[in-house]
């Protein structure tokens, strides 16, 4: 709940200080299966985003299979609540699980995840190539957005942007920042990026 407080707080201020467009950006928060299965979740991200007057669009919670397969009826009723209200769900770590198309069918995601171990030699290694072009492939045929994680290199880039995955994070734009050091790297930013 902290985290998620957190996350919020420094959102909310990038948005007042017109550093970041509420129609532009997505604030992402990995979710623990511990506080996913909370009575009170729904309630507790509702209040998080309700405090910081935060647009409920502009939140996209992260979640593993860990989440899913504890309960799955609770983890659908749980996310489509949240979606009522806006919310947006990514799953994270896709293709690492030993099941990810059996709830991926019945999840309520907005987008997939594509997990680092694929990303990192999928440009030497025609296996990871391949299952980085299927998840791709089915996440655009599921009307999905696919989001590669671990990107480091630009051939890495070259080859997610011919497959048709544009959205990425890792090295390659930026390590992960303090607070202080984002806001100021959105500062610098040339108009448009």
């Amino acid at each position: 709940s902290w985290i998620l407080d957190e996350a919020c707080d420094a959102c909310a201020r990038l948005l007042h200080d017109g550093l970041i467009d509420a129609d532009d950006f997505s604030l992402c928060v990995n979710i623990s299966p511990r506080q996913f299965r909370q009575n009170d979740f729904v309630q507790r991200v509702l209040r998080s985003l309700d405090d910081h007057r935060l647009a409920h669009q502009i939140l996209k919670l992260e979640i593993t299979e860990g989440i899913v397969i504890q309960n799955l009826e609770d983890t659908i009723n749980k996310m489509r609540e949240l979606k009522r209200y806006g919310v947006s769900f990514a799953m994270d770590d896709f293709g690492t699980g030993y099941s990810s198309l059996t709830y991926l069918k019945r999840l309520p995601v907005d987008a997939l995840k594509i997990d680092q171990t694929f990303v990192r030699d999928a440009t030497d290694d025609p296996n990871d190539a391949e299952i980085v072009r299927a998840i791709v492939a089915m996440a655009r045929s599921l009307d999905l957005a696919v989001i590669a994680e671990g990107v480091e290199l630009t051939e890495q880039l070259a080859f997610l942007e011919r497959l048709g995955c544009h959205l990425y994070q890792g090295y390659l734009h930026s390590r992960p920042l303090p607070f202080e050091q984002f806001r100021q790297m959105l500062l610098e930013a040339p108009a448009g990026d």
